[in-house]
């Protein structure tokens, strides 16, 4: 199995798992909702009210979690490699140092253990993400961050 279908697949798992612990305090919030527990105890107690906007809240990180998973589950993996897209692990070096990324559409910020080696998911949506896609070996990019802006070189693409 290839490097980027093994973290792939890493990744899907991740977030199944997070998808079964949002279900599971999406429908505890919903039943503590449903059940009536939270009868008021006069008019000013909105206990009942804000369980219903949090079973709300929880509902939608379920749907973002579900959407993340559909994102992962349709990627690419089989890249011609020429050129950095989604699906791609990028070794990028910024002042002297070489770290590997593998650009994603989702669970970005995540560091990942696969194979023994290890790799910073960075979504294609975050300023670095962007600014690699359609970029090859050998190039330069200028990302601009809040604190400045930061060359990286493209050392290799797999």
């Amino acid at each position: 199995m290839k490097e980027n279908e093994s973290i792939k697949q890493e990744l899907i798992n991740i977030c199944k798992s997070d998808l079964e612990s949002a279900q599971s305090v999406s429908n505890n919030s919903k039943s503590s909702v449903q059940t009536g527990d939270l009868k008021s105890d006069g008019k000013y107690d909105t206990r009942a009210v804000e369980a219903s906007y949090l079973a709300g809240a929880h509902l939608k990180r379920v749907q973002e979690i579900q959407g993340q998973l559909e994102l992962l589950e349709e990627m690419r993996t089989d890249l011609d490699n020429s050129t950095i897209s989604i699906g791609s692990i990028v070794e990028l070096e910024l002042e002297g140092k070489s770290k590997k990324y593998f650009l994603s559409p989702a669970k970005g910020g995540s560091g990942i253990i696969v194979n023994g080696n290890t790799y910073l998911v960075i979504s294609v949506f975050s300023p670095i993400g962007n600014a690699i896609v359609n970029q090859s070996v050998g190039d330069e990019v200028e990302v601009e961050l809040k604190n400045g802006s930061r060359i990286y070189k493209i050392l290799s693409i797999e």
